[in-house]
């Protein structure tokens, strides 16, 4: 897909596809349609009376979206978080009736390659960052009043990097010196505040990562979904989820722990397995791009995707 002249590539296009083990009849859910490489690819496995239901908050995936729905009757296009997904299939009374729910997370190659979008540290742009360029406040705007201490914890918890307080501390001078609108100013800042460059890896590829899932509640959202996951699926139904960075994998790797162990209960206690209540099992090891993909893709190295299966 080319859209504007920025070129998106979907990442685990097939082993994404293969992970929902598709039912021709089935409902579908695109949690994150993007450019919708996913979503088409889940229609051409989809008979004339399956479903397929797309969330997606970013204006050109909107845009995107709005035009395969008009094109393909077995699309619903809803748009706003995936964390709308429960209350629409409440809505639609299709609770505990999905065959799959697919979600591709972060950010897609056109927003990164967009300089107006603010997301990138490689080219000039105005600091914005949010997924929903109409709604809450950008970086630039939340920048104007943050405070030190809490800039650095948005760095080392959200972007797990090491020199937070040095950087937190260096980019709160600079805007009080002189406002921080841009990202190129931005990541100049944290360019020369930052002591020790890892050679392939911009200096301010964290703290990036840090404001833009911050400004985007993005780890939030997530766990907000999971919680209603189980509730949504159908037995039998899968849930495939695509991360690509630790702190998103490490939410989805527990959720679907805690939901393949079932109840916790004390080890000491003669408890049978039935009893555990466990509600999913794991569907193969968790899957990275094969060396092919990384060759077309090499944004899809952070890529990792797991799928899970409800049982009970």
């Amino acid at each position: 897909m080319n859209e504007g002249g920025y070129q998106h590539v979907t990442v685990l296009l097939h082993e994404a596809v293969e992970g929902l083990s598709i039912v021709e009849e089935g409902i579908y859910i695109d949690g994150t349609f993007g450019r919708g490489g996913h979503s088409r690819a889940i229609l051409d496995r989809l008979g004339p009376g399956g479903g397929l239901m797309m969330f997606d908050k970013d204006p050109a995936a909107i845009a995107e979206a709005k035009k395969l729905q008009e094109a393909d009757q077995r699309c619903q296009f809803f748009p706003g978080s995936f964390t709308r997904i429960p209350q629409v299939v409440m809505e639609k009374k299709l609770s505990g009736k999905i065959n799959g729910i697919l979600l591709d997370l972060g950010v897609s190659s056109p927003q990164l390659d967009d300089a107006d979008r603010g997301f990138s540290f490689m080219k000039d742009g105005p600091l914005d960052m949010r997924m929903d360029s109409s709604a809450g406040i950008s970086v630039a705007q939340w920048l104007e009043s943050a405070k030190e201490k809490q800039l650095a914890q948005i760095l080392k918890d959200y972007g797990e990097e090491r020199y937070a307080k040095r950087i937190a501390k260096a980019i709160i001078e600079e805007q009080q010196r002189n406002p921080i609108t841009r990202t190129a100013h931005l990541a100049e800042v944290i360019k020369l505040a930052h002591p020790n460059w890892d050679k392939h890896k911009h200096p301010a590829t964290r703290s990036f990562q840090a404001l833009r899932i911050f400004i985007n509640r993005e780890l939030e959202e997530l766990e907000i979904l999971l919680d209603k996951v189980i509730d949504l699926l159908e037995v039998g139904g899968r849930l495939v989820v695509i991360s690509f960075h630790s702190l998103e994998d490490r939410i989805v790797k527990r959720f679907i722990q805690q939901q393949c162990s079932g109840d916790n209960f004390p080890s000491d206690l003669p408890i049978t397995a039935d009893r555990l209540n466990r509600r999913m099992k794991k569907i193969k090891k968790p899957i990275v791009a094969d060396e092919q993909e990384l060759d077309r893709n090499p944004r899809a190295r952070s890529a990792i995707m797991r799928v899970a299966e409800k049982i009970a």
